[in-house]
């Protein structure tokens, strides 16, 4: 488990666009957090990382979203579903499948059909400073949990990076 302190939508970008350049066909990465964390912030970040150039938006009517790039990423939003099952009717485990990236906002929603090795990334909000102007520049928390050894080495790669090394330490107690 790792922690980074996401003190600006910058910061959330710069941990999105970093993971998107190192996700591989059949990744699994689940966000977790409270409405408005930036869960779809972050999807977009990955998709840039991913060098998908098309416009990404939350999924929430549509439950599942697809975007072509040099890998396809298929992000899903099962919020509005009452039960776990109802997802399966739309071919949900087909997608871990399909040789892309599938990313699942409120994955905590639906866990139990979720493959068991993935990245689980949980979003939470911090006490904004008294100067911060807007929700999208308040400080948030993310705790990555890797759960086998791809995802693992994914986290570790991700924590030793330059550019996120601070966001480690400024999440350290």
């Amino acid at each position: 488990m790792a922690k980074f302190a996401l003190l600006s939508e910058q910061e959330t970008r710069r941990f999105g666009r970093a993971l998107g350049e190192r996700l591989r066909p059949g990744d699994v990465v689940g966000l977790v957090g409270d409405l408005g964390t930036g869960k779809t912030t972050l999807t977009q970040a990955i998709a840039r990382g991913m060098g998908i150039g098309a416009p990404v938006t939350s999924p929430t009517f549509a439950l599942i979203h697809e975007y072509r790039g040099p890998i396809p990423l298929f992000h899903i939003d099962p919020y509005r579903l009452e039960q776990p099952e109802e997802i399966e009717d739309l071919g949900f485990e087909e997608y871990f499948e399909r040789g892309g990236v599938v990313i699942v906002e409120w994955a905590d929603r639906v866990a139990e059909l979720l493959p068991p090795e993935r990245l689980t990334l949980t979003l939470t909000m911090l006490e904004a400073p008294p100067d911060a102007a807007l929700d999208t520049e308040a400080p948030r928390l993310l705790t990555a949990e890797a759960t086998g050894e791809r995802y693992e080495n994914l986290l570790a790669e991700l924590a030793a990076l330059p550019q996120l090394k601070a966001l480690g330490k400024a999440a350290a107690p």
